[in-house]
């Protein structure tokens, strides 16, 4: 049998691991001089009680390795393969710590999922499908739905961008001035912006659009992500052709390793390119 392990970047819960079967590494986020476990020491309210008060940028980091070496060799010693599906190596270490660690132990395999949050969702939900398969089976599984999955997402505010690198000082003034509101995705496992729109609604009915245009495979569940509040989410799905509300099954509220690098009251769709 296959056990999954995935880091909390994925955005699946503490509360949600025995729904999606998978243990989850926290990672570790620094605010101020404490350090937390990501969605384990610090509920998502507490952070950005924490996080609006002091308007400190947290830093985060990767899981604990000997955590990650003790359950690894608990599924091992008990006959089982394991899966170790890791936040975007783009984006975080996780991947290549973790396949340093496990690459020649031969019933393991570290998978960069070159996505994050909910994407990694739907990637824990195809693999369920298949935990009596092989190794082999279930990696190739994986990593045929890759790159079918899209993530489109839109911060409220570039200043979390900014603060946490992914934007520079001038782009951060012309996009203030402008009212620029970046589309967030993925692309080679990198944090892009696809698109730039003026003000939230032409950002919205942007992402709208590429529902129609690249359209949505109906096998697969629409993820409607948020940071904070949702007012922002529910304005998105309002405007959103009922054919596509009737897919989102998941409202997810993002993990505070995540959210602080989006800031409160960001919102998108993930969802699986038709």
């Amino acid at each position: 049998m296959i056990k999954i392990i995935v880091d909390s970047g994925c955005s699946i819960k503490q509360e949600e691991a025995k729904k999606y079967d998978v243990e989850i590494l926290p990672l570790k986020l620094l605010i101020g001089e404490k350090e937390y476990l990501d969605d384990v020491d610090l509920s998502i309210d507490q952070f950005y009680e924490e996080f609006l008060k002091t308007k400190k940028m947290p830093k985060t980091s990767l899981p604990s390795l000997e955590t990650a070496q003790n359950l690894v060799e608990k599924h091992t010693k008990s006959g089982n393969d394991v899966i170790f599906l890791t936040i975007s190596s783009g984006i975080s270490g996780s991947y290549n710590a973790m396949r340093l660690i496990f690459q020649d132990n031969p019933h393991v395999r570290v998978i960069d999922s070159k996505l994050a949050v909910g994407a990694i969702r739907l990637l824990v939900e195809e693999a369920n499908k298949y935990r009596d398969k092989s190794l082999d089976f279930v990696e190739q599984k994986i990593n045929d739905l890759i790159p079918k999955i899209k993530i489109l997402a839109i911060p409220e505010k570039l200043d979390y961008l900014l603060k946490g690198g992914r934007l520079s000082a001038i782009g951060w003034i012309i996009g203030t001035m402008l009212q620029l509101k970046p589309i967030i995705s993925f692309k080679n496992g990198k944090v892009v912006a696809e698109a730039k729109k003026i003000g939230l609604k032409s950002s919205m009915q942007y992402i709208i659009q590429e529902l129609d245009k690249l359209g949505v495979d109906e096998n697969y569940p629409i993820i409607a992500s948020y940071t904070y509040k949702d007012d922002n989410l529910q304005k998105l799905i309002a405007m959103t052709d009922a054919k596509f509300t009737k897919q989102i099954s998941v409202f997810d509220n993002l993990d505070p390793a995540i959210a602080c690098h989006w800031g409160p009251n960001a919102f998108g769709y993930i969802f699986v390119v038709k």
